[in-house]
């Protein structure tokens, strides 16, 4: 397979320079995001059917093993405190357990019984978006557990970095991003893995705008647990509903740092009312504002009624 391949241009890697070993293994990473391109529309189909499953409450499941895994399990932790994603919607399914993430389990990628049981044990459904991962796209452990996710009727994504390989035939939305040889034969850490990261970056982002957690570019849904953010929260509000930081500061603790709501009552809502509008326009501030400022010199109550 063409990630396993030895690539002729590279067989005496070791005795180049250093500067130009390391200016190849860079070009090797700029033709791993490059090859990201073809896969777009995959992804981008992916993304409107996961968004709809995971608005019925469903679940991001990931699943990979080695490196794959440890790109997926990365993509997921990032969830929560960018987009404030709840981590009872957040499972990682890695082979060998939570330890192979920082140390090697090469056995666990071919126990597809273990898979298939997580998969059981998880009760993955119709609501649930299953993503795996696998440069070969052939590893048994992450093939098992997306085809029983498929069997179960979830929302599958299979990402491999191989033509023809098996776990795209078993996903629903099969993602082949075709990186070719390694710099390094093998060396799937490299440009497969930037690859799949790259990939994974446009899904899940592209998920949580489609769910409403981005607004006119920002992460209007982030969790504010810090200083840092605490001040980005001010700067957002303040930005999005014309006032200073001040009022926005206040706004927000009145909100337990909710930016959405804070946007409204700066604008001048109480906050259950603003807090109803938000949930009546399905999290998304962007309805949220154009029903406010549709209903003109109606009273906030009017605005958020049925």
């Amino acid at each position: 397979m063409a990630t396993e391949d030895v690539s002729a241009r590279y067989v005496d890697l070791d005795d180049w320079p250093t500067r130009d070993a390391v200016e190849a293994m860079f070009e090797g990473q700029l033709s791993a995001v490059a090859a990201v391109r073809p896969a777009l529309g995959a992804i981008s189909a992916a993304v409107d059917d996961a968004a709809e499953a995971l608005r019925r409450g469903g679940r991001l499941v990931y699943a990979g093993a080695g490196t794959s895994g440890r790109v997926a399990v990365q993509d997921g932790a990032e969830l929560p405190p960018t987009f404030d994603w709840p981590l009872d919607q957040l499972v990682f399914a890695m082979a060998g357990g939570p330890g192979a993430l920082v140390k090697s389990a090469e056995g666990a990628e071919d126990d597809a019984a273990d898979a298939i049981a997580k998969v059981d044990a998880a009760a993955i459904g119709p609501d649930d978006v299953v993503i795996g991962l696998a440069a070969s796209g052939t590893t048994p452990y992450t093939v098992a557990f997306v085809r029983r996710a498929t069997e179960r009727g979830a929302v599958t994504l299979g990402m491999a970095n191989n033509a023809d390989a098996p776990l795209l035939a078993v996903a629903r939305h099969p993602i082949l991003i075709e990186t070719g040889a390694e710099v390094v034969a093998g060396s799937t850490r490299m440009k497969a893995g930037t690859a799949q990261k790259a990939a994974l970056n446009l899904f899940s982002t592209a998920v949580m705008i489609r769910l409403g957690r981005v607004y006119r570019g920002l992460m209007v849904h982030m969790r504010a647990s810090n200083t840092k953010l605490h001040r980005r929260a001010e700067a957002m509000v303040a930005a999005l509903a014309g006032c200073d930081e001040a009022v926005a500061g206040d706004a927000l603790r009145q909100v337990d740092w909710d930016v959405k709501r804070a946007t409204l009552v700066a604008q001048g809502l109480d906050p259950d009312l603003a807090g109803a509008l938000i949930d009546r326009s399905g999290g998304s501030l962007r309805r949220a504002l154009a029903t406010l400022d549709a209903a003109g010199g109606a009273s906030a109550g009017d605005a958020v009624a049925p």
